[in-house]
């Protein structure tokens, strides 16, 4: 249990260090990613990023 956690914290690390390269590639722009306001609170849901970095993270798995 403890080797998961630290493998969920790194995963996160590496995902908090390029998510500014993300954003200048377009994603968390797509067209399925929802932004709205609710009592002055911004919420972001990226659907559609999460569905293709899903399909990339699972080709580069059945490839190695």
């Amino acid at each position: 249990m403890f080797r998961w956690l630290i493998v969920i914290f790194l995963a996160l690390l590496l995902i908090n260090s390029v998510t500014p390269w993300f954003r200048k590639l377009g994603f968390g722009r797509l067209p399925g990613d929802f932004r709205f306001k609710v009592f002055g609170r911004e919420f972001f849901i990226p659907l559609t990023t999460t569905i293709l970095l899903s399909l990339v993270a699972g080709a580069i798995s059945k490839i190695i």
